[in-house]
C-alpha cells in the first residue's frame, strides 16, 4: 500500500492593499491650486459693490473656468477620503474617527460644490449690471469655498491624524502635521464671528492638501504579516 504525503495548506498572504491613494491625492491637489490661481486676482468680500461688478463683467470666462476646476477637485477629495478610510479599517483601526473624516470630506466636498455653482452664476448675470447682486454673490462663493470647506476638511485631517498617530501609521511628525493643522482648520469656523481668523482658512486649505499628499505616500497599504508560528 503507498501512502501519499498530505502537504500542509499554504495560506496566501492578503496583498490587496486597495485603489492607491496618491492618484485622487494628486488629483485634487492640482485642481485646487490650479483655481485658487485663478481666483486670486478676483475680488474678496471688502470689495466695493461696484468694483466687484466690474471685474465679474470683465472675467466671465474665468470664473467658468475656476468654476469647473473648484467642482472638479470635490470628486477625488471624497474618492481619497473613502479610500483612506477602508484602508486604515484594514489596518485595524476600529474607532470612529476615520468615518467622522469622511463626513468632513463629504460635507468639504460639498461646499465646493456650492462655491462652484455660485462662482459660475455671478459670471453669468454680471451682465444684469446689479453690483449689489454681485457682491452677494461673492460673498457666498467666498463663505463656501473658504470657511465651509476649510473647516470641514480639518475634520478629515483629525479622523486621520489621530488614529495613525496612536497605531503608528505614519511618521510622527506627519500625524502631528496632520493634528495641528486640522485643529487650526476647524477654528476656522470662527472666521464667520472675525475676520482677524481669515488667515486661518489658507492655512486648513493649503496646508489640508499637503498633509493629505503625505498622508498618500506614508499610509501603509497592508498591515506587517505576522511571523509564522
Amino acid at each position: 500500500m503507498t501512502m501519499t504525503a498530505t502537504r500542509p495548506a499554504r495560506t496566501r498572504p492578503d496583498r490587496q492593499g486597495g485603489p492607491p491613494l496618491l492618484v485622487p491625492a494628486l488629483a485634487f491637489a492640482a485642481l485646487t491650486v490650479a483655481g485658487a490661481v485663478l481666483g486670486s486676482s478676483g475680488p474678496r468680500p471688502g470689495t466695493g459693490a461696484e468694483a466687484t461688478l466690474v471685474w465679474t463683467a470683465a472675467h466671465g470666462t474665468l470664473m467658468s473656468v475656476g468654476a469647473a476646476l473648484l467642482l472638479g477637485s470635490a470628486f477625488p477629495l471624497v474618492v481619497y477620503a473613502a479610500t483612506a478610510v477602508w484602508r486604515l479599517q484594514r489596518l485595524g483601526v476600529t474607532a470612529p474617527g476615520p468615518l467622522m473624516g469622511f463626513a468632513g470630506a463629504v460635507l468639504a466636498a460639498g461646499s465646493l460644490g456650492v462655491s462652484a455653482l455660485v462662482g459660475w452664476v455671478a459670471a453669468q448675470t454680471a451682465g444684469l449690471g446689479d453690483a449689489a447682486l454681485a457682491r452677494a454673490l461673492v460673498w457666498l462663493w467666498f463663505a463656501a469655498g473658504g470657511i465651509g470647506f476649510a473647516a470641514p476638511l480639518g475634520l478629515l485631517l483629525l479622523g486621520l491624524g489621530v488614529p495613525a498617530l496612536i497605531r503608528r501609521l505614519v511618521p510622527r511628525w506627519l500625524a502631528w502635521a496632520a493634528l495641528v493643522i486640522g485643529g487650526l482648520a476647524v477654528l476656522s469656523t470662527f472666521a464667520l464671528i472675525t475676520d482677524a481668523l481669515y488667515p486661518l482658512i489658507p492655512v486648513g486649505r493649503f496646508g489640508g492638501v499637503l498633509v493629505l499628499v503625505a498622508f498618500a505616500v506614508a499610509l501603509p497599504a497592508t498591515r506587517n504579516p505576522e511571523p509564522a508560528r
